[in-house]
């Protein structure tokens, strides 16, 4: 039976926030996306984990159909407050929480100051940037020149290293989708990754908790993984082989079974 998503808008602190619901048997998990990915560019890859999970995706403010603009910050503070508030709303008891990129600073960043609320942690390549850390690979103007040539109607070029593995369908929905993300939330992010320091949050972890890394994403090395793994009291690290940072684009069985399996045994 295939999932069908439901849309619902709720406040928090004032602020409207947007999430997919994609109603599944298992435990409940909040889905949060990286830096320019509305919830909606996930539902494929929430449809598959609704096979294993009750799945509720966010448009992380900034981004989608949840408030944006210039008078919001968007601070590593601000977006856990607000998944904090969502799952509160919801009634969640312990959901899961997998964050990719962005959104599993997000998730650190919530786990660490709401350690009750949290269930099992997901960390989908993370990047681990920071107050004296190498920067993060891909520079705010690619992220900014993106946005910029979708607002303006032209089409991606699909001959990208960065989505060599994208249908022709996802490119679309991102060309259509690209200009919902406001240039302050992109920048205030790109700057937070190398501002705040999400590696001091780790100790401070209580749930069990996996990292998920791509072979070819440039993003965490097998030493950044031992790292993290380190810090975090109850950690273990997989490397997905043969993918790029978008992992679930490159190989969505293996990321998905990567997942079930640590939900079955793991936690």
């Amino acid at each position: 039976m295939t999932v069908q998503p439901c849309g619902r808008h709720l406040t928090v602190g004032g602020v409207r926030l947007h999430h997919h619901e994609f109603p599944g048997d298992g435990p409940a998990l909040v889905l949060l996306p990286g830096i320019t990915s509305p919830a909606i560019m996930w539902d494929f890859v929430s449809r598959r984990l609704a096979d294993f999970c009750h799945v509720f995706t966010l448009d992380i403010r900034g981004r989608g159909l949840s408030s944006s603009g210039d008078d919001l910050d968007y601070w590593l503070a601000d977006y856990a407050a607000d998944v904090q508030g969502v799952i509160e709303q919801l009634g969640l008891e312990n959901p899961v929480v997998a964050g990719h990129s962005m959104g599993a600073r997000i998730a650190l960043k919530l786990a660490a100051d709401a350690p009750s609320l949290v269930g099992p942690l997901i960390l989908i390549d993370p990047p681990v940037s920071g107050p004296g850390r190498r920067n993060y690979p891909i520079p705010l103007q690619w992220y900014l020149d993106a946005m910029h040539a979708a607002s303006h109607g032209q089409a991606t070029d699909a001959s990208s290293p960065l989505l060599k593995n994208w249908t022709s369908e996802q490119i679309a929905l991102r060309d259509q989708w690209l200009p919902t993300c406001t240039v302050k939330a992109v920048t205030q992010t790109h700057i937070s990754f190398h501002e705040e320091d999400v590696h001091v949050l780790m100790p401070a972890i209580a749930s069990p908790t996996l990292l998920i890394y791509a072979e070819m994403g440039g993003t965490i090395s097998d030493e950044d993984a031992a790292e993290i793994t380190g810090l975090i009291p109850e950690c273990r690290s997989i490397r997905i082989d043969g993918v790029g940072h978008m992992i679930p684009w490159d190989d969505l069985e293996t990321f998905a079974s990567t997942i079930e399996n640590f939900l079955r045994d793991g936690s």
